[in-house]
């Protein structure tokens, strides 16, 4: 470490010992903004000798439990590299060099675990359903999504996983070592969109060290220092792809993608099936176009939005536009259907059929339908044209009652008609 980094971090634990409460909010917000400071407490913590790194790791702490918001993203930032040195420390056994780091963790882990009030946190999840769309996909996109009784059954549930509660911890050891940094990323996964590039920069490599460490791709990748295995969990390696996953669209697609098949590469030879099922499904979503684009700037995912606009005509056919047109002839006024009414009722009926059952002789099928279909719309029209309809009802219905006996006296066959 240089002479003028040394001085900022010098610089940074004595301003904070003499600030006054009342202006912590403003100092909390200036201080994301220094990256002097924070380039160069980061060479502090890769320096496990260093003299400064004990205050150090003590200040992040003050920041995190002083409440303010800013302050403990702040802590959070330098997470990926505090359990980054922690692991590398504790591979190599000298356990001396790690108990400030190891102390800081332990202090974030407590804190998270319990509310303000002390009591135990329970944390709950909510795994999203494929029937309804996301930023990451549209039901439509998936193929026919068959409506069995089950489907239906649990349409609309959604299933929720409780995490919790954790017990307090006052050491790190072999047992619940990964059971505590598998949570400390979980918090920083949380805060994940308040992180900046350095941190997400720090995450990957980090990810990329723990997973090839100790083995022949270590040698590829070039990477120096610890030459040991470091074990790993499978909630850890899935705590590490959640990272990994928003740093490939948030402008590290270069590193993160070499962190995942880093991470493919570990879990491969560990046969952890939940790291390699999120691995694959995430490397199988990768857009190709995002490969291409410039390496500067954040990536975006192109997704397909649902349309605000409603896709069903509004002239199709549905239940509900039925119903509504049966209303509709229900309400209409009985005034305006007098006419229609008559002569709807008038219509006569053409019997085919003798109700004797006697069959009509040859010279009699000579008769055409002509003449009974002229006769029968000569006494529909005049019904329904004639104005004086309301007022001659009942002797329209008795003349046409006539002449329904009139054809059927004519047309005396019980067969269909022959047209």
């Amino acid at each position: 470490m240089f002479t003028t980094e040394k001085g900022v971090v010098e610089e940074w634990l004595s301003e904070f010992k003499t600030l006054r409460e009342t202006s912590l909010p403003n100092y909390a917000t200036n201080l994301k903004d220094r990256s002097s400071l924070v380039s160069s407490l980061y060479k502090v913590i890769q320096e496990p000798q260093s003299e400064l790194l004990e205050p150090v790791c003590h200040q992040l702490f003050e920041f995190y439990r002083s409440g303010e918001e800013q302050l403990l993203r702040f802590t959070l930032q330098f997470l990926p590299e505090l359990i980054w040195c922690y692991l590398a420390i504790s591979t190599s056994r000298n356990v001396h060099s790690s108990g400030c780091i190891e102390a800081l963790l332990l202090g974030v882990y407590n804190l998270e675990i319990v509310d303000r009030q002390g009591h135990s946190k329970v944390l709950s999840f909510t795994i999203p359903s494929l029937s309804k769309p996301s930023v990451y996909h549209e039901p439509s996109s998936i193929g026919s999504m068959a409506l069995t009784e089950s489907a239906l059954s649990q349409h609309g549930l959604s299933k929720v996983m409780y995490s919790g509660p954790h017990p307090q911890r006052e050491m790190l050891t072999a047992q619940n070592r990964f059971e505590v940094l598998t949570f400390l990323l979980l918090c920083y996964n949380a805060a994940l969109t308040y992180m900046p590039s350095v941190s997400l920069q720090s995450l990957c490599q980090i990810c990329s060290r723990i997973c090839v460490c100790g083995y022949p791709r270590q040698h590829v990748r070039k990477y120096k220092g610890v030459s040991s295995r470091i074990p790993v969990s499978s909630g850890f390696m899935v705590q590490m792809l959640t990272g990994i996953y928003f740093a490939l669209y948030s402008g590290e697609w270069e590193l993160a993608q070499k962190a995942l098949d880093d991470i493919i590469y570990r879990a491969q030879l560990e046969l952890y099936p939940e790291p390699l099922l999120v691995a694959n499904a995430i490397k199988a979503s990768l857009p190709p176009s995002a490969m291409k684009s410039s390496k500067e700037g954040t990536r975006c995912i192109q997704v397909e939005i649902t349309p605000t606009s409603s896709r069903i005509s509004r002239n199709a056919v549905t239940s509900m536009s039925i119903r509504g047109h049966r209303w509709k002839r229900h309400e209409q006024p009985d005034n305006n259907n007098d006419t229609t009414e008559v002569g709807i009722l008038v219509i006569p009926e053409i019997s085919v059929t003798n109700v004797s059952g006697e069959r009509t002789g040859n010279g009699e099928k000579g008769r055409t339908l002509g003449d009974i279909d002229a006769q029968h719309m000569q006494g529909v029209q005049e019904t329904a044209t004639d104005p004086r309809t309301e007022s001659k009802g009942l002797p329209e219905i008795r003349r046409q009652k006539s002449v329904r006996k009139m054809m059927e006296d004519g047309v005396t066959s019980p067969g269909r008609v022959q047209f």
